[in-house]
């Protein structure tokens, strides 16, 4: 065990929002060492965006871009910040996060909070180099306009970013997965396609795993018709499986971690279907191992994302994912990763 995954070990024992605060401080003041180089056969390639491996850390970890240089030696290939709204807000009370160890979930309703688009850009502006960073833009609760926030986080941060993630799909701000609807989707997808950065930063759009398969369809080619880059599938869900097992299971809020994986797997199987390739799929929710890695790919995600597992396993499990994944597609005769994309359909 080394010392990061010590460090998650203790921060376990901890208030859940207190060990968050401190994981953040850690990893702006330890002196980590520079990752090696990944595998080659590792090399991904998403709507221009170069990643030197497919494993990626999703949002809501360093909501406020501080920690960026140390989570960019932990090895992934892409690191997402946020999500950020246009003006600074507390989020939800207290109470609301919640650790299901006995379920190896999370449950939480935190609501956006964060500094404001300023100083997240200031701290954008001097990103690491190594890693690309992706910027995961949300709305203000009070905004009633919500697609007009996402408009003017896409401009503020423009030329800041290696990529951008509208975020629809977070149960904990009311209104936002309404605009997951067609005609609140096709306004909003409309002002996000003129409002593209000019540098060709590509653009994302995250999901819910909650929507049934006609519902991800019609995103998809709403997507498509506006020229988004790439879906995450998917955020949190709100469904609690009758079999966890916590005392924190009817907490309100997003659940995500083992519990999540069913869910995030049928809804990208939803969506490579309806993509049927013309649009690159990235893959979040339940992943805590090679294997799991290993199956979003082959059912057509050209990449994943992980959070709820580093709090239960460690820095350690991005390494080991990738090296897992690296001898997988050995053993199977694969000479890249993207040749295993969609394999398994």
């Amino acid at each position: 065990m080394n010392l990061t995954d010590l460090g998650a070990v203790l921060l376990r024992q901890m208030d859940p929002e207190t060990a968050h605060r401190l994981a953040i401080r850690a990893l702006q003041i330890t002196p980590l060492p520079a990752p090696g180089a990944d595998d080659p056969i590792l090399k991904t390639r998403i709507a221009g965006l170069e990643m030197s491996n497919p494993v990626g850390l999703a949002a809501g970890l360093d909501k406020n871009g501080e920690a960026l240089d140390g989570l960019s030696r932990l090895g992934f290939g892409a690191v997402e910040c946020g999500s950020v709204t246009p003006r600074a807000q507390a989020g939800n009370p207290k109470p609301r996060l919640f650790r299901l160890s006995e379920d190896r979930a999370i449950i939480n309703r935190m609501g956006f909070n964060n500094e404001g688009l300023k100083p997240f850009g200031a701290r954008l502006a001097r990103r690491p180099t190594r890693t690309a960073i992706g910027a995961n833009l949300g709305a203000n609760k009070e905004t009633e306009d919500k697609a007009a926030d996402y408009v003017i986080g896409l401009r503020r941060l423009a030329g800041l970013a290696d990529y951008f993630t509208i975020n629809i799909s977070s149960p904990n701000t009311p209104g936002l997965r309404a605009l997951q609807g067609r005609e609140a989707l096709d306004d909003l997808l409309g002002r996000i396609n003129e409002a593209r950065p000019t540098d060709g930063a590509p653009v994302f759009l995250k999901i819910a795993p909650d929507l049934i398969g006609e519902e991800i369809g019609m995103i998809v080619e709403a997507s498509l018709a506006h020229q988004i880059d790439a879906l995450i599938v998917s955020n949190t869900t709100l469904e609690r499986p009758a079999t966890l097992k916590s005392g924190f299971a009817g907490e309100a809020g997003g659940l995500s971690g083992a519990p999540l994986k069913c869910f995030a797997q049928k809804a990208l199987e939803a969506a490579a279907e309806a993509a049927a390739g013309r649009l690159p799929l990235i893959a979040v929710g339940g992943i805590a191992s090679g294997a799991d890695a290993w199956a979003r790919i082959r059912a057509g995600a050209s990449a994943v994302q992980i959070y709820s597992a580093l709090i239960y396993d460690g820095p350690g499990l991005v390494g080991a994912i990738k090296r897992d994944l690296a001898a997988r597609l050995r053993a199977e005769g694969f000479r890249h990763i993207s040749d295993a994309v969609g394999a398994g359909r």
